[in-house]
């Protein structure tokens, strides 16, 4: 086959104050690397100036919606170009989450948690490292209990900011209480392709977790988090075949808060043809 079949479903634009390029270039390259189509899933606003560098501003919303439509419209004849949004979770924002979901139509939303903003280390850091990665496992779990999210973005991130005292084996018990969790909700989880380049440089998760998810039957999503143009689809064939090695044959995207599969072989496929 040689037909586009695969979704970036994790990039940014520059609302959020640490990306660069509009979805116009992403989707350029979305298209030169044999997407289908292109979910820009940038940092959604929060309230109470909540980590205000790296976000888009309550005011801007709107305006990141024309932002995507406008790309979506001048590349309707060669990528597919969707809206959606990364959204942090907090258990107190989520009636703001709720509000702010239904003020447009999201094709994918994304559920985050974020260890290094000051709000997420006022609640959740503990002196302890183990404890702090702890509490993150478990409020990954009850992010995706509230079903506000499709899917659960780099989830072991936590990893990066407690990386001395990051032993995978001794956190695994808590890590498969959370996806325990997570696997009764039917949410997804991402594997994301960025983690390759951060402190630990591994994808999101690591590939233990990834095989303890496939064990328990949770979808998965896959994005490359993509803060450049240039980054859209980075890795993805590695991705996919780590995927395969963990098990899993078909990976997940979604259009309109509707899931959606395909199969890795045909997305592998798909990918090497464009390349040739």
């Amino acid at each position: 086959m040689n037909q586009r079949v695969l979704y970036e479903t994790h990039a940014h634009t520059p609302l959020c104050k640490h990306a660069v390029g509009d979805p116009e270039d992403y989707a350029d390259v979305a298209r030169q690397r044999g997407l289908r189509g292109l979910i820009v899933t940038c940092h959604n606003p929060l309230p109470d100036g909540h980590s205000p560098n790296v976000r888009m501003s309550a005011s801007q919303l709107d305006e990141y919606v024309d932002l995507v439509a406008r790309a979506r419209e001048s590349r309707i004849d060669h990528v597919d170009v969707r809206l959606g949004l990364e959204a942090d979770y907090l258990p107190e924002y989520v009636p703001w989450l709720e509000a702010q979901l239904a003020r447009a139509d999201f094709h994918f939303v994304l559920g985050s948690a974020h260890p290094q903003t000051a709000e997420y280390r006022a609640l959740y850091h503990a002196e302890d490292p183990i404890r702090s990665q702890h509490n993150y496992f478990q409020l990954l779990a009850e992010a995706a209990e509230t079903e506000l999210f499709d899917s659960i973005s780099h989830p072991d991130l936590i990893k990066n900011f407690t990386r001395a005292a990051w032993d995978p084996a001794g956190v695994m018990d808590e890590i498969r209480r959370a996806l325990d969790r997570i696997a009764d909700t039917g949410v997804c989880m991402e594997l994301n392709t960025s983690g390759a380049y951060k402190t630990v440089p591994q994808m999101n998760p690591f590939p233990e977790m990834l095989c303890e998810m496939r064990q328990r039957g949770i979808p998965v999503t896959l994005g490359s988090d993509a803060h450049q143009p240039e980054r859209v689809a980075d890795r993805f064939v590695e991705a996919l075949e780590l995927l395969e090695s963990c098990g899993y044959s078909r990976l997940c995207y979604f259009l309109d808060r509707q899931r959606r599969e395909v199969s890795i072989s045909d997305a592998l496929e798909s990918l090497v043809n464009a390349s040739s």
